[in-house]
């Protein structure tokens, strides 16, 4: 439990009846959540009022970086000083005050009625002519033109990847969207995707748009969702450098997640891209149609307006935690389930890569290995607005083990390969009972106004996940299981065969089976029926 925290605290026991989930007759390990203690909303203390939603970090350069979309800063009136599409600031006490973060570019704008001084980011209250990810002159021509009508936003989207331990680059989402600062849980023409590299020296943080428009808003938007960087993948045909990190990119589509990689050295080109076939799991030169439903075609099936992928040391997988387009206010989480190999591979086995699990380098697990079903991690309070949107994880604070050990430069002795502890604060790593089993997560809430002219902020709160369960031989390991498992159909045919007349009858119909399978089996008459 935090120290000197008198904010009130959730209990959340995400498996209400047992250690253990059964899926088609099958154990699965459950993350269990021991407690979330609310940590209110993140402030500024460089300007006077703002307004912003999003709520994006990474850590580069001994700086934890925060980016957001359309920020607004007005004075205690309500008066609007400035406005520019995105924004970034650092957390500038990370260890003393985790809500704290400094911002950059601010100007002073004289007084109030009251006679208080004003200060605000970038003195500009001219939508769509400012932001940190600054904007390219097609795109300043376009608002120009289109003032009052149409604006392109450059909203950060998702949290940047780092490439080393003093650089990281971001896909973020290029959008038309109505004029004025509105709610970006809404749906919106895409035009694309920008690739931008971040610095972060101790002046300020730098972005720089290395691609204006990499991905066009026609495709799916890979990178939008999270990007990881690992090693090079064991399945690289010829054509590809053996040697070459790998960047494996998940964008949303309207049926759920795809998944792309490509070779670091060739990130800016969007034709380079190998993109997954979940139906046989190989790369194609193909990109997947945005509008594709059928399922078998889709990496991820589901819903997903936000979210983090990251390696948790903590559990020693990948862990995805993320908000859907319900609107439920609600985390949801996911583990990559090592035990649970896709298809037969010599490299990826059951238990991990060559049976030894898996580290943070190994990206390629991703679609090697399935995913664990949906679990309800934390239901976050809603503000006035009814709903928040834009759920984050930030996995750089309560762990030494953020950045990947292949990230520090050569010559690093392996125990110095590990960065600060972020948020002592609250709790310290003698505390913590290891990397990663505390958890800040961020959301957007909504304070006051309608769905064109609401007032944002982002909301904080640390989360504590329980001891890892013990297993049904007593052991304790991370989060295992095996997915896609055959139905109580399946296993009653492959014992049974196909011939009697009942057996035929199921092929037929998976309804009848599943209504008439609990009958036969609570009257205890199956070998009646055969």
């Amino acid at each position: 439990m935090p120290k000197n925290c008198n904010t009130c605290k959730f209990t959340i026991l995400a498996c209400l009846y047992s250690s253990f989930w059964s899926v088609y007759g099958q154990t699965w390990t459950p993350i269990l959540v021991k407690e979330v203690t609310s940590l209110g909303p993140q402030y500024s203390p460089d300007v006077t009022n703002v307004s912003r939603d999003g709520g994006y970090s990474v850590l580069i350069n001994g700086h934890i970086l925060w980016l957001y979309d359309d920020t607004e800063c007005m004075d205690l009136e309500g008066n609007q000083l400035s406005f520019v599409s995105n924004s970034a600031a650092y957390a500038d006490r990370p260890n003393e005050n985790i809500s704290s973060v400094a911002d950059f570019n601010t100007a002073h704008v004289g007084e109030d009625a009251s006679g208080r001084e004003r200060f605000a980011i970038v003195a500009d209250t001219d939508v769509g002519t400012e932001g940190w990810i600054r904007y390219g002159a097609d795109e300043l021509d376009f608002n120009a033109e289109m003032t009052r009508k149409e604006r392109v936003a450059i909203w950060p989207g998702t949290s940047p990847t780092p490439f080393s331990t003093t650089q990281a680059f971001l896909f973020a989402p290029l959008v038309y969207v109505d004029p004025r600062p509105q709610d970006p849980s809404g749906k919106y023409n895409a035009r694309g995707m920008t690739l931008v590299s971040i610095t972060a020296p101790s002046s300020g943080p730098v972005a720089t748009r290395q691609v204006e428009l990499g991905i066009p808003g026609t495709e799916v938007g890979f990178g939008g969702f999270a990007t990881l960087l690992g090693s090079a993948s064991t399945d690289k045909s010829e054509k590809r450098e053996k040697s070459e990190p790998d960047i494996y990119l998940l964008g949303m589509a309207n049926g759920g997640l795809q998944i792309a990689r490509v070779g670091l050295n060739k990130i800016e080109t969007f034709h380079e891209y190998e993109h997954f076939n979940p139906k046989d799991g190989s790369f194609s030169s193909k990109a997947p149609n945005l509008n594709l439903d059928d399922e078998t075609q889709i990496y991820l099936p589901g819903t997903f307006s936000s979210g983090t992928v990251f390696y948790s040391p903590y559990f020693t997988t990948f862990i995805m935690i993320y908000f859907n387009k319900m609107v439920d206010s609600t985390f949801y989480i996911r583990y990559l389930n090592i035990d649970a190999p896709i298809e037969i591979d010599n490299i990826w086995i059951t238990g991990g890569k060559s049976g030894q699990g898996i580290e943070a380098e190994d990206v390629e697990a991703l679609v090697k290995y399935a995913w664990s079903p949906q679990q309800t991690l934390y239901v976050s309070p809603p503000g006035p607005g009814g709903y928040n949107y834009a759920g984050m994880a930030h996995p750089e604070y309560f762990n030494r083990q953020y950045f990947s050990k292949s990230l520090y430069p050569k010559g690093t002795p392996e125990n110095k390969r590990k960065n600060g502890w972020y948020g002592s604060g609250l709790i310290t790593e003698a505390e913590a009972g290891g990397d990663g089993k505390f958890l800040l997560l961020s959301w957007t809430s909504q304070l006051g106004g309608g769905p064109d002219a609401g007032i944002y902020e982002v909301q904080l709160a640390l989360l504590e996940f329980d001891e890892i369960p013990a297993g049904p031989d007593g052991t304790t390991t991370p989060p295992s299981s095996r997915p896609q498992k055959p139905t109580n159909k399946d296993i009653f045919l492959k014992e049974n065969g196909s011939g009697s007349a009942l057996a035929s009858l199921l092929n037929q119909s998976n309804t009848f089976f599943s209504l008439i399978f609990p009958i036969v089996c609570v009257a205890g008459i199956e070998g009646l029926l055969f």
